[in-house]
């Protein structure tokens, strides 16, 4: 193969049973089938009919030839030599022809017509019945200007007569039996599809009804809080002396398995959540005592060694850190238990605005760009957690893009009337394989993307379950050069009241 040239796989086939549906292929066989037939039926109609009317005139044809041959044989009246014309043989048809010849020599030759007169042959049809063999055996010919004609020649004393009669009634039957086998095939076979059709749709209910309990399971979502599995296929559609019935019995069976499943993992999952939540809860308070006397220690680090000192302020250090990362776990362990959020007026173009320059005094390093609507955009919620959210997508913007990134922080109102708020840098960005998991609790980027403060993997899950808690939305997209974070929240109208947020379970560690 030529470097460059592109390998072809072959012509497309215009025809891919695989994306008919089974309704249309079952109707499409069965008229495919009927067609079949019918055409069979036609055919071998057509032939016996031919066959059965080709005898009936060769028996015409025997009469006639007959006729003509104790004619010719009668004693000449007036021509000296020669018999009388065999056209003028009583009961001979309009249409019949017949000629005489001795030889190569034609003593008469012409065809009768409707008004019962002799009408000469030509030349070249002559030509023609010269070379029929005068064995009493009906053949078929063409004669220019005539049509076809069957044919028979026999001797007489001193020549040979030939006989014919014109096979264009029987083409005419023929012709006209083929358009009515055709008529009422045609009928037929679309009667037969209408009629197919509708029965093929009733027989496959059942399986429309098995498809549609299919369907519906899969548009729910399995795999966040508690699922109630109880959709089945209906028990008419479960009969397994039926083909059908034997796929809806094992799509209920399989179900049935499916909800065991989704029961044990909501049980273990609010086991989880609970021992998070409690263990959060009960290690604040030892926490909480570690820092106190790590703090009462730090007071006298001028009367104990420089070593002693240090150590000290690392356990304040190490306690601090603790102290956030168990109330990242606590926050998102009441998040996974539906927890209501404080009901209230979020300003997001003043959270957005105080958000930017916190974080500008956070990461000087870096250039902070703030676009912002012209108006205050108010949307329903907790104010304290939508700032933590915008605080932790400015934090992971700082903290995984290196000195002198740019991140461009931008509020808007969509057309569907919702508040729209991204942050975009122009950092490494985020690799395709880990994007999807961005949102996951304890989720880190690798190693393209440097990190000048250590951090515990739980801002975007939290920013996440607080942004589905508010009704909203959040998603991420990523590529070499920009990376840009999208948050959607519903705008509060004038004649919109509060309500409580939070009374749902969230799926947290997920995109929404």
């Amino acid at each position: 193969m030529a470097s460059g040239s592109v390998p072809t796989t072959g012509p497309r086939r215009w025809y891919r049973p695989g994306r008919l549906s089974l309704r249309t292929r079952l109707t499409g066989s069965m008229v495919l089938l009927l067609a079949f037939v019918c055409l069979v039926i036609g055919v071998a109609s057509e032939s016996a009919l031919r066959s059965f009317l080709t005898d009936r005139i060769d028996g015409q044809l025997s009469a006639a030839s007959d006729r003509a041959h104790d004619f010719a044989n009668r004693p000449p009246d007036d021509s000296p030599g020669f018999g009388p014309d065999p056209l003028n043989a009583p009961g001979q048809a309009s249409g019949t022809l017949s000629m005489r010849f001795s030889g190569e020599r034609v003593l008469y030759a012409g065809v009768l017509t409707v008004q019962g007169l002799p009408q000469e042959l030509s030349s070249e049809q002559e030509s023609g019945l010269l070379a029929i063999p005068a064995d009493r055996r009906p053949m078929t010919m063409k004669l220019g200007g005539l049509g076809d004609y069957r044919v028979q020649a026999v001797s007489i004393p001193g020549g040979v007569v030939v006989t014919g009669l014109p096979l264009e009634p029987v083409q005419d039957t023929l012709t006209t039996v083929g358009w009515i086998l055709f008529g009422v095939a045609a009928a037929g076979v679309a009667g037969a599809g209408f009629l197919g059709a509708f029965a093929v749709r009733r027989t496959l209910r059942p399986l429309d009804r098995v498809a549609a309990t299919a369907g519906r399971v899969s548009a729910m979502r399995l795999d966040r809080g508690h699922v109630a599995l109880s959709v089945r296929v209906p028990e008419a559609d479960t009969d397994p002396r039926t083909e059908v019935g034997q796929v809806g019995s094992a799509l209920n069976l399989m179900l049935g398995h499916i909800a065991q499943a989704l029961e044990a993992r909501h049980t273990s999952e609010t086991r989880v959540r609970r021992f998070v939540a409690d263990a959060s809860h009960e290690l604040r308070t030892p926490l909480a005592a570690i820092r106190g006397y790590a703090e009462l220690a730090g007071r006298g680090s001028a009367l104990v060694p420089p070593d002693v000192a240090r150590s000290m302020y690392r356990i304040q250090s190490e306690a601090a850190r603790m102290t956030t990362l168990v109330e990242d776990l606590l926050l998102l362990a009441r998040l996974d238990a539906g927890w209501p959020l404080e009901a209230g007026v979020a300003d997001l173009t003043r959270l957005t605005a105080d958000a930017v320059g916190d974080a500008h005094v956070a990461g000087p390093d870096h250039r902070w760009e703030l676009r912002l609507p012209d108006g205050p955009l108010t949307v329903p919620g907790d104010v304290r957690r939508l700032h933590q959210v915008l605080a932790n997508l400015l934090s992971n913007a700082r903290t995984h893009t290196p000195p002198g990134t740019t991140v461009i922080t931008a509020l808007s109102r969509s057309h569907t009337g919702a508040a729209v708020l991204t942050v975009t840098d122009n950092g490494p960005g985020i690799a395709p394989e880990l994007l999807p998991s961005v949102f996951e609790r304890f989720a880190r980027g690798d190693s393209s993307r440097s990190r000048t403060a250590g951090s515990t993997g739980l801002g975007m899950a939290i920013a996440s379950a607080i942004v589905v808690a508010h009704r909203g939305t959040i998603e991420a997209h990523s590529r070499p050069g920009r990376t840009e974070f999208a948050v959607s929240l519903p705008v509060i109208e004038s004649s919109q009241r509060v309500h409580s947020f939070g009374t749902t379970t969230p799926q947290v560690g997920t995109r929404p």
